[in-house]
């Protein structure tokens, strides 16, 4: 079981993140401080950190929506953000996942997707979608150069690659099981997220996986992995 309870990532616009996940999205603000700040997201910690350097970090990650509720999380998110479209679509149905997307850039150019996985995600007693509704993170993206050097220290340490796949060094490696509907997403540089313009790059980023795996990339891809026990109430 992969459960993702905090992510933690860079910005170089760090202010308008806040605006936009805080008093647009209305996503319930859990910390903030000069450096940085968390939100909920059901399940999950979003933690966003100032970027103190060049570059302008941008991630690819997924928040997991209840399966009544698609039609009203795109018709909320469109009254705020423009969605992506890939070939005049602004959605789509994978059914290799039994799921359903749709993404948005936020002010970081992350690329960032709401989607409903009809095989193993809940429904929801509301009428109508908020982002109380978010019920967790459920991808995000490892860039590396050494995607199967990774690949492998995830997998010895409780992270398969999804159905015993073999590490693809050239694709997207979806690590994590299928019914628990959360994946690392490890892969390599230069090859294009879908729904965007942008092609997978390497950026800093750390993760708390199962409330006790703490996964980090520093800026040049190099992962490291500790074993650390977190509370619930901290993660």
């Amino acid at each position: 079981m992969l459960i993702i309870n905090k992510v933690t990532l860079f910005s170089h616009a760090w202010n308008e993140m806040r605006n936009f996940y805080v008093d647009v999205l209305g996503f319930e603000l859990l910390s903030q401080t000069d450096d940085g700040f968390e939100i909920k997201a059901g399940e999950s910690v979003l933690e966003i950190k100032k970027y103190h350097h060049k570059e302008k970090p941008f991630y690819h990650f997924a928040m997991n929506i209840p399966t009544n509720l698609f039609t009203s999380a795109k018709a909320w998110a469109k009254s705020k953000v423009e969605l992506n479209r890939e070939e005049d679509d602004d959605e789509v149905y994978f059914s290799f996942l039994d799921a359903q997307s749709f993404y948005f850039l936020d002010p970081s150019g992350n690329i960032v997707e709401f989607i409903s996985r009809y095989s193993v995600s809940p429904e929801s007693g509301a009428e109508s979608f908020s982002a109380q509704n978010v019920l967790c993170i459920s991808e995000i993206n490892i860039t590396t150069d050494e995607v199967r050097a990774l690949g492998n220290r995830l997998i010895s340490n409780g992270v398969p690659v999804r159905n015993g796949e073999a590490i693809r060094e050239d694709g997207l490696n979806f690590m994590g099981e299928h019914e628990a509907g959360s994946f690392l997403l490890l892969g390599p540089r230069k090859r294009r997220w879908i729904f965007s313009d942008k092609e997978s790059e390497t950026f800093p980023l750390s993760l708390v996986i199962n409330q006790h795996l703490d996964i980090s990339l520093d800026r040049e891809g190099f992962m490291k992995l500790k074993q650390v026990k977190h509370n619930q109430a901290n993660s």
